[in-house]
């Protein structure tokens, strides 16, 4: 297959274009016919070359017609080997963002931090699997000077296959908790799944940014050979110190004072990574205050919303037991100008067997925090009613039309859950 993937790639850098859906297909790209648990990728083939693709790449022989149609053994290890191939043109800082909470606001600050001063390439919305990495690279302007790469990962392995793809040279885990616990099995699966980007550096002689405060992200870089740390308010190489964590961040790195409409010690943490990245790689301090406040956080993440006096922390583009816990506590340490305290949670998916012991675990930590009213949502936490004072909904589209029928007032709300619960209808 290595004849095909060359010629591939040599058609790649003619058109410079790829795409996998034929409803957004651009003139003279090169279409991968991916295939699905639902749907054969190949039969869309013609479809692609109709629409204007200059070529398809397909893996089964009945739809070939003609020379722009590419047969390779599997188009999904086509489109990784090319994407491959792409990178290997670039020698560039390639970086590298894993870990359980706080990737995508990382990757987003890091943004905004590192467009001050370079061209920078970032992963686009969640394209940040096996198919969205490659389709990431091969977006890459000519011109990139830093690329920063997302990294999702449901299972042990994934992120090592990441790595072979874009080969990062430098990298950060954000932090260690129970995420996707359905496909690591325990924490101690998640921790071995991201260490995959610390075991990459190592053997690449790459640089790791490790967060101090964390002991264990810090034990578990201990053996490589090139980090740097960074912290709020602890020895590091690269420290910010905090004046304020709610109900808004402020901080201060090296007399620059930086503020963020983000909240909690575990967003400073996020921008603290971003500010040492983009020391490291030669943005100037000065401009560094700016881009922080730039950011404005969307898409259900870290969204604060005041509407009808009350004010809304929207967290709920997803939901794991560590991430849940730290908000709840964060909302309940943050001053709301004496407003009564509401708290929406949703059901935390892809927990395995775990699901019953974690739902409980965030029904006692609601029993110790005492918020003044709790609405939650799903069939996990319906089996939690007997240990918490709250009003129970099968589903947030019936916890807004109770909102709606009995309005809050003067209220700060939290507003929490996994994806497929669909939270952020309560305020939308």
């Amino acid at each position: 297959m290595a004849d095909q993937i060359k010629y591939i790639f040599d058609c790649f850098l003619k058109s410079g274009m790829v795409c996998t859906d034929t409803r957004n297909i651009i003139k003279d790209s090169i279409f991968f016919a991916l295939t699905g648990k639902n749907f054969n990728g190949n039969t869309f083939a013609d479809k692609a070359i109709e629409a204007g693709a200059a070529w398809v790449v397909i893996d089964d022989a009945a739809f070939k017609k003609d020379e722009r149609y590419i047969l390779v053994d599997d188009t999904l290890v086509a489109l990784q080997q090319v994407a491959k191939m792409y990178r290997e043109t670039f020698d560039i800082p390639v970086l590298g963002i894993t870990g359980s909470n706080g990737k995508t606001t990382t990757k987003e600050l890091l943004k905004a931090v590192l467009s001050a001063h370079l061209k920078v390439h970032v992963t686009q919305g969640n394209l940040n699997n096996h198919i969205g990495v490659p389709l990431t690279l091969l977006a890459m302007p000519k011109d990139t000077q830093m690329a920063v790469i997302e990294m999702g990962a449901n299972k042990v392995g994934d992120n090592d296959e990441l790595c072979q793809i874009f080969n990062p040279n430098m990298g950060i885990i954000t932090n260690i908790g129970k995420e996707h616990l359905e496909g690591f099995g325990d924490l101690e699966g998640v921790a071995k799944g991201n260490s995959e980007l610390y075991a990459h550096l190592l053997n690449q002689d790459g640089l790791a940014f490790v967060n101090a405060n964390d002991d264990w992200l810090m034990r578990m870089s201990s053996r490589l050979k090139n980090r740097k740390t960074y912290a709020i308010d602890a020895q590091a190489d690269y420290i910010c110190f905090s004046k304020k964590l709610n109900p808004t961040i402020e901080l201060n790195f090296q007399n620059h004072p930086i503020y963020s409409s983000l909240f909690g010690k575990y967003n400073a943490e996020n921008i603290a990574a971003a500010i040492a990245i983009a020391i490291y790689v030669g943005v100037p301090v000065e401009k560094i205050p700016a881009a922080v406040s730039s950011y404005i956080p969307a898409n259900n993440r870290s969204q604060i919303i005041e509407r009808n006096g009350n004010i809304y922390v929207v967290d709920c583009y997803n939901a794991n037991p560590t991430s849940m816990e730290l908000a709840l506590r964060n909302f309940m340490q943050a001053d709301y100008q004496g407003r009564k305290k509401v708290v929406m949670l949703g059901d935390m998916f892809e927990m395995g067997a775990y699901e019953e012991i974690e739902h409980n675990r965030i029904a006692a930590l609601l029993s110790e925090l005492k918020p003044d009213d709790i609405y939650i949502c799903g069939k996990a936490f319906r089996k939690q009613l007997e240990h918490i004072n709250s009003l129970w909904f099968e589903t947030s589209t019936e916890l807004r039309t109770y909102i709606d029928n009995n309005p809050l007032e003067h209220a700060a709300v939290l507003i929490k859950g996994s994806r497929g619960m669909k939270m952020e209808l309560v305020v939308n």
